[in-house]
Order: C-alpha cells, then sequence, then structure tokens
C-alpha cells in the first residue's frame, strides 16, 4: 500500500488559511506592523540620538545599581570594545528590536500563564500550543511573517515574539501552581478578593520563577532576531549574515562576539533583578 495515495493535505490547508487571512485581515497586519515599527525605531533613535560614550556611562550605572561594580566594569568594558569594532548601530538596532519583542511577549505570556494557572481546561489547551511553538523549527516563523508583514524590522519581530513567548507562560503558570496553598487559603480566608489574592500574594510569591522566565523569553529574542537578519531586520543578524554569506570570518566573528556581550549583560541584569525579588520575599 502506498501511503502517498492518502496523502493529507496539510499544506494545502496551510495554504488557504494563510490567503484567506492576508485577504481579510490586512488592516490588522497594517495595524500591528505599524505599531511594533514606531515602537522599534523610537527606541532604536533613542539608543543612537546620544553619543555611544553616554549610553556606555549608563549602561555602567544600571549594571552598578543592579549587581555591582565587577559587573559594572566587565559592562563598561565590553559595550566600549563593541562600539570600538564598529558594531554600535548594529547593536543598538538589534537591542531595541530585542527589548520590544521581549516586552510584547512577556505582555502576552504572563497573562496567559496566569489565566492557565487558574483554569486547568485552559491549560490543557494552551500547553499543547507552546509545546508546538517550541519545537517548530525557528527559520519556520519567517515564512508566515514575511507573507503578512513583507520585508524588515517587523516580521523580525513578530517571529521573534512567537519564538520567544513561550517560557513566559510556561513559568508564569509553574510559579502560580507552586505558591503554598495554605498561604492562598489565609488570605481567603480574611476576605480577600480573588484579585488581591493574585495581585499581592500569588505574584510576589511567583516573581522569582517569573523573573527565570522573562530571562529565558530575553535569551530566545536574542537567538531569533540573528536569524530573522536574514529577512531584512537589520541589525547584528545582518552583520552575521553579511559574514557567513561572504565568507568573511572577522565580520561575523564581530557581529557574534557583540550579541554574546548583549546576551551576557542582559542574562546577568535579570539574574539580578530575580536574586532581589527572591531576597525580598524571603525576608
Amino acid at each position: 500500500m502506498d501511503p502517498t495515495a492518502y496523502r493529507i493535505p496539510v499544506g494545502d490547508w496551510i495554504d488557504l488559511l494563510v490567503d484567506w487571512m492576508t485577504d481579510n485581515l490586512e488592516w490588522l497586519f497594517d495595524g500591528i506592523a505599524a505599531f511594533l515599527k514606531t515602537l522599534i525605531q523610537g527606541l532604536e533613535a533613542g539608543f543612537l540620538f546620544p553619543p555611544s560614550l553616554v549610553i556606555i556611562l549608563i549602561v555602567t550605572a544600571i549594571a552598578f545599581y543592579a549587581k555591582g561594580w565587577k559587573f559594572a566594569l566587565f559592562s563598561a568594558v565590553t559595550f566600549t570594545i563593541m562600539a570600538m569594532m564598529g558594531q554600535w548601530q548594529a547593536a543598538m538596532s538589534t537591542l531595541s528590536l530585542v527589548l520590544i519583542a521581549s516586552a510584547v511577549a512577556v505582555i502576552i505570556g504572563v497573562p496567559l500563564g496566569i489565566i492557565a494557572a487558574r483554569n486547568d481546561r485552559f491549560s490543557s489547551l494552551l500547553r499543547p500550543a507552546l509545546d508546538l511553538m517550541q519545537t517548530l523549527p525557528s527559520l519556520v516563523y519567517l515564512i508566515p511573517a514575511i507573507v503578512f508583514f513583507g520585508i524588515g524590522q517587523v516580521p523580525g519581530a513578530v517571529a521573534t515574539v512567537i519564538f520567544a513567548l513561550p517560557p513566559a507562560a510556561r513559568l508564569t503558570e509553574l510559579g502560580l501552581r507552586q505558591v503554598d496553598a495554605e498561604v492562598v487559603e489565609a488570605g481567603e480566608a480574611f476576605g480577600a478578593a480573588p484579585f488581591k489574592i493574585l495581585a499581592r500574594v500569588q505574584i510576589p510569591l511567583a516573581l522569582p520563577t517569573i523573573m527565570a522566565g522573562i530571562n529565558q523569553v530575553i535569551m530566545l529574542a536574542l537567538s531569533m532576531v540573528v536569524i530573522a537578519g536574514m529577512v531584512g531586520a537589520g541589525g547584528l543578524g545582518a552583520v552575521i549574515f553579511r559574514g557567513v554569506t561572504r565568507l568573511d570570518i572577522g565580520l561575523g566573528f564581530e557581529g557574534g562576539l557583540s550579541v554574546v556581550i548583549i546576551a551576557i549583560f542582559l542574562d546577568r541584569l535579570t539574574a539580578a533583578f530575580g536574586d532581589r525579588a527572591s531576597k525580598r520575599i524571603s525576608k
């Protein structure tokens, strides 16, 4: 028996769905594109308007506040190296895209995790969707993003949001479900409304786990932004892509090193704020 004789045309069904969405939801995609483009370009302009030294000083101050002088020194040296390699503009473009995409992923993912933690049926429906989002090859996300949003930063941002969103939802749900039931019952016994219990008891106790999810969102966003450079998203992804296509090892290394610098900075920064949240709760 030839299995192809009973082929399931999944690809054809997806094509029909995409065609329908393109024809009927163009207004929605245009609105999303305009919104994301304004945010990304506005943040990028804010990073590039002052001299790079000013941004380096701000980054150093944030690092010192978050984790002390060692992290501040590391941040100052590495960001200076990035600027001296001539990758400053590309790095700020990548940082803008990562921050906006991560913020959107968190804004969507955390409420989904909260709903899933409070509703088992919704959780059972959400889990397979998150599994699919995490296991699909990252390049697959670029195809519908290009179809709906064209070439540029917006499809890269949309693909990044989809790719990076699952950890925010998963770890938010995990953190809320790990909150001691007796603590929640104590709040209910004192007559607190469900929203107040969520906002003042459950979320503060789950905050370290939620921060770990945000950390993972940022790391996944960085990895996807580099791939998004292939579709005209610009930034360090485009630098690395040029290095690959031209077999320019030096250019590719400079772009890759700049990505590593940004990744380490954001990773340590979010981890530091997560540690502070844990210490505050333990007190």
